[in-house]
């Protein structure tokens, strides 16, 4: 079954680049794939993941334009992170677990899309950011019915951990955004904050931000200390609170003791 997840993110990996690729190009999502460089269009055995990269030398059959590397780690990324969506998530014994999987399936493709296209274009696409919200609070609401009992607090109730979770980052990156005149964050991540609360929840909120930090922090040191950036330049933070996200939400799967240290934050 984990199989199965993997080669399912391998194909819908290759979707992603292309969605990154053609939102920035305000393209069409119809119609076949093309090379960016020769407009040719691209046969059918050349756009199978990773193997057509490499069977193709990381060039364009048609013009020898080179094929960038974002194509085979996005879909090896994807697929990494479908492999462990079904291995937590998913049981083909029960329904529930159904809804659950296409919950993540469909957020975390979402949030792949928002972290490579502020990677390329240091800019949040705010369509993708959006339709991600509607996705996140409907499917909150259906699972909070489904598991729905008279005894649950409302603090676990998803929507409703999840809003309070997504109203606290929100603020936490608007200030920073505010007091720092963007100078350390975008107006974007503070939609993003809204957006990575609705989905991992309270107290989960605050293990997530501290591992996008964490990851933030050392990516940035390695870039300065390869003197790529300076102490001045600005770093897309969008992937790094994915990062964040996906390592929380994975964490606290494999290891539902850790929610034992934020219980203080309830």
């Amino acid at each position: 079954m984990i199989i199965i997840f993997f080669i399912l993110g391998l194909i819908l990996g290759s979707f992603l680049n292309v969605v990154v690729f053609r939102l920035n190009l305000a393209e069409t999502l119809l119609g076949r794939s093309h090379c960016p460089h020769c407009k040719a269009k691209i046969r059918w055995h050349d756009n199978v993941p990773i193997l057509s990269f490499i069977f193709l030398g990381a060039k364009c059959r048609d013009c020898a334009g080179k094929i960038s590397w974002q194509y085979p780690m996005v879909e090896i990324f994807t697929g990494i992170v479908f492999a462990f969506i079904g291995s937590y998530f998913f049981s083909i014994v029960d329904m529930k677990t159904w809804i659950e999987t296409l919950f993540f399936l469909g957020a975390f493709s979402m949030l792949i899309v928002i972290a490579m296209y502020d990677l390329k274009y240091m800019e949040i696409p705010m369509l993708v950011l959006w339709s991600a919200v509607i996705w996140t609070i409907i499917f909150s609401l259906i699972l909070d019915w489904i598991n729905f009992s008279p005894i649950i607090g409302l603090i676990n109730l998803k929507i409703f951990s999840g809003i309070l979770a997504g109203i606290a980052a929100f603020l936490f990156f608007f200030l920073l955004s505010y007091l720092s005149k963007e100078k350390l964050m975008g107006m974007g991540d503070a939609y993003l904050g809204l957006l990575t609360g609705l989905v991992v929840g309270w107290p989960q909120i605050i293990f997530a931000l501290m591992l996008s930090f964490f990851f933030g922090s050392i990516s940035g040191i390695f870039l300065i200390l390869k003197k790529k950036k300076t102490m001045k330049s600005q770093i897309p933070f969008a992937p790094f609170l994915v990062l964040g996200i996906f390592a929380s939400v994975f964490v606290f799967q494999a290891f539902p003791e850790i929610q034992n240290y934020f219980w203080m934050f309830y």
